[in-house]
């Protein structure tokens, strides 16, 4: 499933990606038929605040202006799952490869390399990523938000 978020959803789009969505994110001086373009062009449905824009795009209308609470519909109205979190980059949207932690030895922290078996890298931008607090933080809320979207 790929998605279109608009400008006004920037935490609901980086929750996305973080869940292994194709989330396009665009900047904030697109058109409305600028967006529409690029969601018929690449497959995307259409997630917004913007009723004219949900109405002509038969896109998604999210109603809350609470990130947690925008996830939690989008969640389950497309029935998503998290079977592949943090598997994006958060910058690119493109999928991480996983990368031999020698070839970044001298890309991140000391204690990092030290304490980390596994790294990643964005092949678009080569951001190097890894598992730490930062990812299981992400990963608690994500599941907190998915857990209360499959009680109601």
């Amino acid at each position: 499933m790929k998605f279109l978020v608009d400008h006004m959803l920037g935490k609901l789009a980086k929750y996305l990606l973080f869940m292994g969505f194709d989330t396009y994110y665009p900047s904030g001086s697109d058109s409305d038929n600028t967006l529409l373009r690029i969601a018929e062009k690449e497959g995307r449905i259409i997630i917004t605040r913007d009723r004219e824009l949900a109405r002509r795009s038969n896109g998604f209308l999210v109603h809350s202006d609470n990130y947690r609470k925008q996830l939690k519909e989008i969640v389950k109205h497309f029935n998503l799952n998290t079977n592949h979190m943090l598997t994006r980059c958060s910058v690119c949207n493109v999928l991480l490869i996983k990368v031999d932690r020698e070839k970044i030895r001298d890309r991140v922290p000391l204690y990092v390399y030290e304490h980390s078996d596994v790294f990643f890298q964005c092949p678009k931008c080569e951001r190097i990523y890894w598992f730490g607090t930062h990812t299981e933080r992400i990963k608690r809320d994500i599941k907190e938000i998915i857990g209360d979207a499959n009680e109601d």
